[in-house]
């Protein structure tokens, strides 16, 4: 929609759309924010999981995270970048029709998840835990919200791209490769599936993804926003051109290699381990030039810190960014992995990073754009400067918190006597040593929310202050798309003009990392010995693995033991490729609240783990996990397991044609035996066709298909 002025034309941009995703931002803010801090009490107080289901904090978790990422952060990335697009390119964007299905189609996948993950529809992969249908509705709408995207450089009156736009570009091709790579599984039902990948294939898909997902979700679309409104807010140039282009460049094509830091001292071989740290400490080059870029882009404005919380909001979110991507390229680093991995520390660093960065950012780019959208000013300076300062105390309460309590964790983990023994072998011990900077953790999550809703009441008030709905107003920009620049132009700018070019470029410099980590990967299956490879499991024992990854139990214990000493003495023999060959998904876990479960078959009596899971605190006294009392109410889906063990069978485990046909037989026969097994110990009778039996099946069966003993190999890791 434009018009003819002369060597002038007028503009209607689309400002609809970007205040339809701004509401979704703040409204999904608020339950995002809401979910974690309960999830939060929960873990400092065990009966805020209370006795429903669909909120203890296995479920709870997955929802507060997908809430996080994809419902808060992707709405206010939705907006801030329809926004900036227009005004970047001088023209409006490409369908209003499209606009629209991206808006009601992304939201309609968040209640979609709101909706399913509470009920226990779960992959069971970190922050891919949505269901099939889920994920093919994300693929459409995402390739609708790229049609859009792209439609509007196409018909650009601004020949170069300014480097926001770059950032957008690798977000939404990046983005797109990782979701539909991860999600590719196997539908089992309406509601559940298998992924296409097992055990080390798995683990590397799925934190190449997960690792990315942070890295092209959380944060070269962030930069994109990063590099347009901070300039606007300050009414100052960015501070380079040419570090923003290495900025770029160099981040793009590092970022992708570094996933493999997630699997440190794991399974992984050591090839793979090593090209993730050495890519993650190169990391800290590219992200310290963006930070830099980003604070020396205020140079000459810095007195608006003192007056201005829309440029505090953004100093700070750029030096929460800079921590973020220094701390990570640390906690990467072998010998701290060590100490850090599975720790509440690893919790700080991504709050620090989600709440510092993500979060102050987005709230910067609102208050930045409310009063121009609505065509008023802002209602309190007052009011968002409280904000900015309650809320900056919670994110240090929270990340301080954290950071002790993980140091605390791995400290306790790794202690070790002068006779060669675990100080504190009670791992209930270590956790509950903890408890108390949970509390702190809570309350700055509080402090966090409450600026929040001031924000809110802010916004509220500035909104209602705007003069009534009027007809759009258009503006007038001048077409540049064909103007020749005067001179030689350097290559990057001349490429800033080929936006089909830049696209291709910026694929395959992600391609490179990801085809190069994750090929060799995919036959490493292959070269387990024989007398190494271990049985499948039983229909039953998969009936409660499943059960396990409905309730959430991955994102509490880990099922990889690392060859460390302590975790040696703790828990058995390190984990090695052939145990998880046949896990999809893979549990090796990010985790760990509770202890690892690698080798905890046979390791208690049926009893003490239906009385645990009935009540934990009966069997290990100060244990914060929920109690599952459900479990005994519910039936085992024996029927369906054979449509299971079927898809299972066609993607590689050795069940025989048994299995196929009579896998619910099988079960029932091995329920029956535990359930009475569980009467002579002295539980009730009538519990073999309960869920609690197959999930004491699956627990019973960890650490004990090995068909080949092995030689314990410990690490000097410590």
């Amino acid at each position: 929609m434009s018009e003819h002025n002369g060597n002038l034309e007028q503009v209607y941009y689309d400002d609809e759309i970007v205040k339809k995703f701004i509401m979704a931002t703040l409204v999904f803010a608020g339950i995002a924010f809401l979910a974690g801090l309960l999830a939060a009490l929960q873990m400092a107080f065990h009966p805020f999981n209370t006795n429903l289901e669909w909120l203890t904090f296995g479920r709870l978790r997955p929802l507060h995270t997908n809430a996080a990422i994809f419902a808060f952060a992707g709405n206010a990335i939705f907006a801030g970048i329809y926004h900036s697009t227009q005004r970047l390119l001088k023209t409006r964007l490409f369908s209003d029709t499209l606009s629209n299905i991206h808006f009601w189609g992304w939201q309609l996948i968040i209640l979609a998840a709101a909706i399913t993950l509470p009920l226990g529809y779960s992959q069971g992969k970190e922050y891919a835990e949505l269901e099939w249908p889920i994920d093919i509705a994300i693929t459409l709408i995402w390739v609708v919200f790229a049609v859009n995207f792209f439609g509007t450089l196409a018909r650009r009156r601004e020949k170069h791209l300014y480097v926001a736009l770059w950032f957008y570009i690798a977000t939404i091709v990046t983005v797109a490769v990782l979701h539909i790579v991860n999600a590719l599984s196997i539908p089992v039902s309406l509601f559940k599936s298998y992924p296409v990948y097992a055990g080390i294939q798995d683990a590397m898909v799925q934190w190449w993804y997960g690792h990315n997902a942070v890295a092209f979700f959380l944060t070269t679309p962030f930069l994109g926003l990063m590099y347009y409104y901070m300039p606007k807010a300050a009414n100052r140039p960015v501070y380079s051109y040419r570090l923003s282009i290495i900025h770029f460049w160099a981040l793009v094509f590092i970022y992708i290699w570094a996933g493999p830091h997630h699997l440190l001292y794991t399974s992984l071989p050591e090839w793979a381990q090593t090209l993730g740290v050495v890519f993650s400490l190169m990391l800290w080059a590219p992200s310290w030039g963006g930070m830099i870029n980003g604070l020396l882009t205020l140079r000459g404005a810095w007195h608006l810190l003192r007056t201005d919380p829309v440029i505090k909001f953004f100093a700070a979110a750029v030096t929460f960014y800079g921590m973020s991507t220094f701390e990570g390229p640390l906690l990467s680093i072998k010998s701290v992995s060590a100490l850090a991995h599975y720790t509440d520390w690893i919790i700080g660093h991504v709050h620090g990073g989600a709440l510092g960065w993500n979060g102050f950012l987005t709230f910067g780019m609102i208050y930045f754009l409310v009063p121009r959208l609505w065509k008023t000013e802002l209602y309190s300076i007052k009011l968002a400067t409280t904000h900015f300062w309650i809320g900056f105390m919670g994110i240090i309460g929270y990340y301080l918190s954290m950071v002790t309590a993980g140091i605390t964790q791995g400290l306790m983990w790794r202690a070790i006597d002068a006779q060669g023994k675990l100080v504190y072998p009670d791992f209930v011990e270590t956790v509950n040593q903890i408890v108390p900077l949970y509390w702190v953790r809570a309350f700055s999550g509080l402090l966090f929310i409450i600026g929040f809703f001031l924000m809110c009441y802010n916004l509220y008030k500035t909104i209602r202050s705007a003069p009534a709905r009027s007809e759009p107003q258009p503006t007038e920009v001048k077409n540049t798309r064909w103007v020749v620049a005067a001179g030689h132009e350097t290559p990057h700018r001349s490429l800033e003009g080929m936006a089909t070019v830049f696209t291709v470029l910026a694929l395959v410099a992600i391609l490179v990392g990801s085809v190069i980590e994750i090929y060799p990967t995919l036959n490493m299956h292959k070269y387990v010995p024989r007398d190494a490879a271990i049985e499948p499991l039983t229909p039953l024992e998969l009936a409660g693995r499943d059960l396990y990854l409905r309730e959430g139990c991955y994102v509490c214990h880990s099922q990889q033991i690392r060859p460390l000493v302590a975790e040696v003495l703790r828990y058995g023999d390190p984990s090695t490729i052939a145990e998880s060959m046949y896990d999809r998904p893979f549990q090796w876990g990010s985790k760990r609240t509770g202890p690892d479960l690698a080798r905890v078959g046979n390791k208690y009596p049926d009893l003490w783990h239906f009385r645990h899971m009935l009540d934990p605190r009966s069997v290990v006294q100060q244990s914060l996990m929920p109690a599952y009392p459900w479990m005994l109410q519910k039936k085992t889906d024996f029927v369906g397991l054979r449509k299971r063990v079927t898809v299972l069978k066609n993607l590689g485990v050795p069940y025989t044609e048994e299995h196929l046909a009579n896998a619910d037989v099988m079960a029932e026969k091995q329920a029956a035996e535990i359930g009475k097994a569980l009467v002579a110990q002295g539980a009730p009778e009538g519990v073999e066709n309960k869920e609690i039996v197959a999930m004491i099946a699956y627990l019973q069966s960890l650490g004990q298909k090995r068909k080949a003993n092995r030689t314990t190999q410990v690490g000097k890791a410590e």
